[in-house]
């Protein structure tokens, strides 16, 4: 896949499916009309510092999948290599990582309790979806690279160092 058609393919799925689940269910799940429940500027700072730490992470991601893997985070159009740079040096699902700090962010932002419910849906929708479908399908295209890669960077918890790939001898 060239990089024009993988921009395209993953701006798409950005549409799709993160501003749909981190944007719009949020939203339709809140009461839209109303300002930030708290008055405490401290809580409305660091929920909005989620919601911003979130969407850097994933706009950073998705770049990741077209300029490092020449490819999209859509299953139907996956890269052609595996990702393995930037964030995902420190750990393997960095986007789904964001797509639940947006989520957390908007339910401690404005207070809701339905927010905050659908976050704990989210991450376990994700995580079901990560162990038994994604992690195999990586293992199965990328065989021993994603397998050295899986060992040393941890699915969820970011390691405070960066990963580094080994380097093949020739």
């Amino acid at each position: 896949m060239r990089k024009g058609s993988a921009a395209v393919g993953s701006i798409l799925f950005f549409l799709c499916a993160p501003c749909v689940v981190a944007g719009l269910i949020p939203f339709l799940l809140t009461d839209r009309y109303r300002m930030p429940v708290s008055t405490q500027p401290a809580f409305v700072i660091v929920a909005a510092l989620l919601v911003a730490a979130g969407l850097a992470l994933l706009v950073h991601a998705f770049v990741r999948f077209v300029v490092e893997g020449l490819g999209t985070p859509a299953p139907v159009a996956p890269t052609a290599r595996l990702v393995v740079g930037g964030a995902y040096r420190h750990v393997r699902n960095p986007m789904y990582l964001a797509v639940l700090s947006i989520i957390l962010g908007q339910a401690l932002l404005f207070g809701s309790f339905s927010v905050a419910v659908y976050a704990v849906v989210v991450a376990a929708a994700v995580v079901s979806f990560v162990h038994y479908y994604e992690e195999p399908v990586l293992a199965k295209r990328h065989g021993a690279e994603y397998e050295t890669y899986r060992r040393a960077v941890p699915g969820w918890l970011p390691r405070l160092t960066p990963w580094r790939q080994p380097t093949e001898r020739t």
